[in-house]
């Protein structure tokens, strides 16, 4: 299982019981990674975008104070060359000892995009981004590396030494444009978290473009959580999450939302678009365990799972079964919450429970 609680701020939920409080400092940030580590997670996710710090910065800096994690740094092709993301790459592999990954992030906010000078429609974008990855493999094979596209034009790419071993790269998209790119360049295929019909159907069909490229990848799945020792007392702490939230603030939310050119994100705003005027937290429940009230207020990962310990480690255990192999998981706030899972989920996943009543 890889990463929790990434040191992005993400506590945008409500006052009382999020991050929203703790500035995301160096100091906070080291606690989570090092609570991460201690509780027996893989890596850690680190955010890109306008509004959080620096991944590669933060990264490196936690990098000092842990000594097994890894990181999961999120970058953009639009805000950085191929060939010197490939060399920034191969610089922290070998000052972290082999404990980098890259989540690559094509872009689906235009306004986002804007600010770094991108104004790519969506199919150009995705093309950028199977060029922008093939030049950094490329950069990486001890070879110089020439390479003519519509969007890049190198003579020579190549780094001081490859990275060993080399980063695995992460790649998500629920879009049409997004499967071949995924199917010819990734190496984990992340979805957010929906119901297990809707992403048993989004496997199946990375795995057959995959498979005509010749290729195999693995799947990974985004979710918050909210783990308690009862179900009761998780409900109640979801509930917590979005008490007082006023309806005008959701609908002025989703609006912005609308706008997004993400696929991806228009599944998250549908799963929870028929529940949103009740104001009863149990019916934005879309699935057992699978609570969709995180998507009111946030973009992004819109969803997590609610439930005891065993509960939550049944519905993990369930998405396994899909082929999932690999779970990124937060919550809020981000330190209490690598704790509820690391100490309540984990053991019962390691100890091969999570199946059991």
């Amino acid at each position: 299982m890889r990463g929790t609680h990434g040191p992005g701020h993400d506590g945008d939920l409500t006052d009382t019981g999020s991050d929203r409080h703790r500035a995301p400092d160096l100091r906070y940030m080291t606690q989570i990674a090092q609570a991460a580590e201690h509780m027996g997670f893989e890596a850690i996710l680190t955010p890109v975008g306008t509004f959080c710090e620096d991944a590669w910065l933060t990264c490196a800096a936690l990098a000092q104070d842990t000594e097994r994690l890894k990181f999961l740094v999120a970058l953009r092709p639009d805000a950085i060359c191929p060939t010197l993301a490939a060399q920034m790459a191969a610089t922290f592999q070998r000052n972290s000892r082999g404990r980098l990954l890259l989540n690559v992030v094509t872009g689906g906010e235009a306004a986002e995009q804007a600010r770094f000078g991108d104004h790519l429609d969506k199919a150009q974008r995705y093309a950028r981004t199977a060029e922008w990855l093939t030049v950094l493999r490329g950069a990486w094979s001890s070879t110089p590396f020439d390479f003519t596209g519509a969007h890049y034009d190198v003579r020579g790419a190549t780094v001081f030494a490859p990275p060993d071993p080399l980063p695995s790269v992460y790649f998500g998209g629920s879009s049409l444009e997004a499967g071949p790119v995924a199917a010819r360049h990734a190496d984990t295929y992340l979805t957010w978290g929906e119901p297990p019909h809707q992403v048993a159907a989004k496997l199946d069909r990375i795995r057959t473009l995959a498979a005509a490229e010749g290729r195999t990848v693995r799947f990974g799945i985004r979710f918050h959580v909210v783990a308690r020792d009862t179900s009761a007392q998780a409900w109640a702490a979801a509930e917590h999450l979005v008490a007082g939230i006023d309806p005008k603030q959701v609908e002025r939310v989703q609006a912005t939302l609308s706008a997004s050119q993400s696929t991806g994100q228009a599944r998250m705003s549908s799963l929870h678009a028929a529940y949103r005027g009740s104001g009863r937290t149990a019916e934005l429940e879309v699935y057992p365990n699978v609570w969709a009230g995180v998507g009111l207020l946030r973009g992004g990962a819109g969803t997590a799972l609610v439930g005891s310990h065993r509960e939550v480690a049944n519905r993990i255990a369930e998405y396994a079964a899909l082929g999932i192999e690999e779970f990124i998981l937060s919550g809020f706030p981000h330190l209490e919450e690598a704790y509820q899972v690391g100490e309540g989920v984990l053991p019962l996943l390691g100890a091969g429970a999570a199946v059991r009543p």
